[in-house]
């Protein structure tokens, strides 16, 4: 009984790790170490950890197949509901701390300024993943739940154009402060072609050489 809560070192790493923005979020409210403007460092950090939250849920499965580190696997679900946290924490600061929930301002700010409609867009689709993240609902919805989940294909496209429009310049004509976002968007593009047959093919032939000359 004891070993089925036993953290491997891997599982005790991801957690510190998506703990710790959270806890250094908090530590620099409290003690006033936000900058000039609070509001902003607060929506900025807790979106900024949900899309890296969300790569490296997404990640989990093409470092298997290059790796075969099948650990990941088990981690993936986790990664993706810290993300979702990170991403709750950043819509209750837009909506609370930034627009003190004024319902006329928010619905004006989501249909005029495009980046915030795609944020509200990813997240509203991000929710039934989250709840249906659990095993009881992998049983209960059985094939549908895989379905279900390829929306993350979808959303994290998204995320990552809200966050590319969200920042001061032109996302895409490569104009302003948009290094990030193009590095988190090429990162994407990147784990998504690495899911598709050839290259996912191609990748455990590789391995498959790399393995047999080292045990060869």
């Amino acid at each position: 009984m004891m070993n089925r809560f036993r953290l491997t070192p891997l599982q005790a790493a991801m957690h510190v790790g998506a703990v710790f923005p959270l806890m250094r979020l908090i530590f620099d409210l409290v003690t006033g170490s936000l900058g000039p403007n609070p509001i902003q460092s607060l929506e900025q950090r807790t979106g900024r950890t949900a899309v890296t939250l969300l790569l490296l849920s997404l990640s989990c499965t093409p470092l298997n197949t290059l790796f075969g580190w099948r650990e990941l696997l088990l981690r993936r679900r986790a990664l993706g509901l810290y993300a979702f946290l990170y991403a709750c924490l950043h819509v209750l600061v837009f909506l609370d701390l930034d627009y003190g929930l004024d319902w006329h301002l928010i619905l004006n700010a989501v249909f005029e300024k495009r980046f915030i409609l795609v944020g509200a867009l990813s997240f509203f689709l991000l929710i039934p993943l989250a709840i249906t993240s659990f095993d009881i609902w992998v049983k209960r919805l059985r094939k549908n739940w895989k379905r279900l989940h390829r929306l993350v294909y979808l959303i994290a496209p998204l995320v990552i154009l809200h966050f590319g429009w969200a920042r001061k310049g032109d996302f895409l004509r490569l104009q302003g402060d948009v290094l990030q976002p193009l590095v988190y968007g090429a990162m994407l593009v990147l784990l998504l072609a690495l899911r598709l047959s050839p290259l996912r093919k191609a990748a455990v032939s590789f391995r498959n050489r790399i393995l047999a000359r080292r045990t060869g």
